[in-house]
């Protein structure tokens, strides 16, 4: 069942998705994730996802909880990159790069939607030619199906000009609860490699082995005894926050909180996670009148390489006049 909970602002409506199994709140404000309820295994429902009660934290706040992120997730490099010979320049937003799409994103619009069945939300935005410096009109739609006990996410988009899109979403799981911190959550990715940072969290370009280093998640590893390892990439990046590149193609990421018996599992068509142990959550005040610090939550943003458009050949984040830009990512809750 799907139905308007509450109507925020003009245009701005929180939706419930529930069923026996799960109720996800979604909001057409950035298509946020706003709450993820799911039973532990003694029937004990918990809110497994960060954000907040106070709604205008969504609009104003910097930490993209529960956002969808676009038109390009992630960072590029001083903000400028080059497309068919013409030179681009996008806002400074992180340090000295641009990041998630600008200073107001997809994180930060309003989309029209509709309400397809008793499962499904389409969401709908056009982002016109030029918005935050990117050139064409994106003809974009996210569509949130709640089947079972699966969040499944399915992103589509066409322009009327080559540009550039890596859309992701930004939702900050904790499997406890918020009872505890991640320490305690066992993380598996099955990846054979991630990508390095900077200091200033840019993807450098050069990939490094998982094997025989904090990095490596094949076989399910706590992230607690994992995250303040002795290793430049994660002094670096003050934990992880690094692409994984993914060798998989179904349940490529998996978080479970063995006190609870919660397991979260991701499949997505894209070739990239993002792992983001919330390195920078700054105390600030979320949801149940609890404050948000860092490894509190952990991000799984799957995405196309981050920079893609100055670090491959034939960069994957380009969507070309008369292609769709079609991937998905499902998000499968249970108790084991």
């Amino acid at each position: 069942m799907i139905q308007v909970i509450q109507q925020v602002a003009d245009y701005i409506d929180i939706l419930s998705m529930k069923n026996d199994q799960l109720e996800v709140v979604v909001s057409n404000y950035g298509c946020t994730i706003m709450k993820v309820l799911m039973k532990d295994k003694d029937g004990h429902i918990d809110d497994v996802v960060l954000g907040y009660d106070d709604f205008s934290q969504y609009q104003t706040l910097d930490a993209y909880l529960g956002a969808l992120v676009g038109r390009v997730a992630n960072r590029i490099k001083l903000g400028k990159f080059t497309l068919n010979n013409q030179e681009y320049s996008l806002a400074i937003n992180n340090g000295p790069n641009a990041i998630h799409g600008g200073i107001k994103g997809f994180s930060y619009q309003v989309f029209d939607y509709k309400i397809l069945n008793d499962e499904t939300i389409i969401f709908h935005y056009l982002s016109q030619d030029g918005e935050e410096g990117y050139p064409g009109n994106l003809d974009f739609y996210a569509t949130y199906t709640l089947e079972g006990n699966t969040l499944k996410i399915q992103y589509k988009a066409t322009t009327d000009q080559d540009t550039l899109i890596n859309i992701t979403n930004h939702t900050y799981f904790n499997l406890s609860g918020k009872t505890e911190n991640i320490y305690q959550h066992l993380l598996t990715v099955k990846a054979d490699q991630y990508a390095c940072i900077d200091k200033d969290g840019l993807t450098t370009g050069v990939f490094n082995n998982v094997k025989d280093t904090p990095f490596d998640f094949n076989k399910p590893a706590y992230i607690g005894e994992r995250v303040n390892q002795d290793d430049v990439q994660l002094h670096i990046g003050k934990g992880f926050d690094h692409p994984f590149i993914l060798t998989t193609y179904k349940n490529q990421v998996i978080l479970e909180h063995p006190k609870t018996s919660r397991r979260l599992s991701v499949s997505t068509s894209l070739p990239i996670a993002q792992i983001y142990t919330a390195n920078y959550l700054d105390g600030r005040l979320g949801k149940y009148g609890q404050h948000y610090y860092e490894r509190d939550a952990v991000c799984i943003e799957t995405e196309n390489l981050p920079d893609a458009i100055h670090l491959e050949n034939h960069p994957t984040t380009i969507l070309k006049k008369g292609e769709t830009y079609d991937e998905y990512t499902s998000y499968k809750f249970e108790v084991i």
